[in-house]
Formats: C-alpha cells, structure tokens, sequence
C-alpha cells in the first residue's frame, strides 16, 4: 500500500483522502492489496520514515483537519528502486488455482470438467470485463498507463488457452493416467505406482525435519 501511495503523490501533493480518491479512480486497488482502513496509518509511516513531508493543514468547518503530503526525494528515490525490483525480479506468487490444480486429484474426472468449465466461463466474462475497461480508457488515456491491463488480458488468454486443452484431454480421454484417476473414483482403490511414489518420497524426505 505504501507503493501505491507513493504512486499518486509522485503527481501532485495531496491529503490522504484525495489519495484514496485517486487510487479508486485509476483502479489501483486491482494492482496492489490496498486495505483502505490501515490508509492513514501507512501514510503516517511513509511520513515518520522521511518518503512523504506535511506541506499544509487546514479545517473546513467541522469537517476533520486535513494534512496535505508531498513526496520528498527519498520518496522519489524509493518509489523508482521499488518499481525497478518489481520489473526485474521473477518471484513465485502464490495461486489459489495452482493450488487447487495440486490437488483436483482428489475429485473425480467428470466434476474437475465441470469446475474447469465455471472456471473458463468466469476467465472469459473477465476479459470481457478487462478489455471493455481498456477501450474506455484508451481514446485519453496514454497505453503507457494502461499497460498492466494489456498484461492481464494476456495472462487471461493464456490461462483460458490452457484450460481448455485440460478440459478436452481429459473430456476426451486423452490424459495420461486418466483411467488410473477414474478407476481410482469408482473403487476407492489407490493406483500401486501412486502408492509406491508416495512410499519413495516418504523415505527420501522422511516424515520428520
């Protein structure tokens, strides 16, 4: 959240509540995990460690005392060190798909197909969703600031690519070790080579660190 804030006072100097304003508006919280009830607390911090300074605060009427921030050099410095890391560095993100994916064998083939396919059928509704969202931004909005939607259309299209070959492999029956994976369902009986691969990891691993 720190990054996102450091992104939108980068522009111009702002109160917490215009930054909230503006990371809605540019649809920052599809970007980042933004917790907006932690905003102020986080703007503090980036206040107490020197990356954002008070320039004003001023009281309207009833309304709350507003601290206007700008962000300062070792702001600036952070923000560009903190976006080069992000570009740069391939880490593993955690999914909750990948997980599921780890473990569908515990489900039968058929219903994997049918939870593949509410799957796919989401995906597809979100490129829509994704897609309509950069055609009405593009006509005045620069494709340098609407480059991360172009990334998640790609990804999309890949994952939707992809589920539907695993869809038809299995659905076709085409998958290796799908009769294994479907005997298993119908008996309760675990395929020997699975029981055997679990025995090995056990005695490579062992059951203890």
């Amino acid at each position: 959240m720190g990054l996102a804030i450091l992104s939108s006072v980068v522009f111009r100097q702002m109160h917490p509540y215009e930054m909230a304003n503006t990371l809605r508006g540019w649809g920052k919280d599809r970007d980042f995990q933004i917790k907006w009830g932690s905003l102020y607390t986080v703007v503090r911090n980036l206040a107490k460690h020197g990356l954002i300074a008070e320039v004003e605060s001023s009281r309207e009427g009833r309304r709350p005392e507003r601290t206007v921030y700008r962000i300062t050099d070792e702001g600036r410095a952070e923000l560009v060190d903190w976006a080069k890391e992000l570009l740069s560095e391939a880490e593993p993100e955690t999914s909750r798909f990948r997980a599921g994916l780890s473990v569908m064998a515990v489900l039968g083939p058929d219903e994997v197909v049918t939870l593949l396919q509410q799957r796919l059928a989401a995906v597809e509704r979100e490129i829509a969703e994704t897609e309509a969202t950069r055609q009405l931004h593009a006509p005045r909005v620069p494709r340098l600031f609407l480059i991360e939607l172009e990334y998640d259309l790609a990804m999309l299209a890949a994952e939707r690519a992809w589920m539907r070959s695993l869809i038809g492999e299995i659905a076709g029956g085409t998958l290796p070790g799908l009769d294994e994976w479907r005997h298993h369902h119908e008996t309760g009986e675990m395929p020997a080579d699975m029981v055997e691969l679990a025995e090995e990891s056990v005695e490579t691993y062992g059951t203890e660190k």
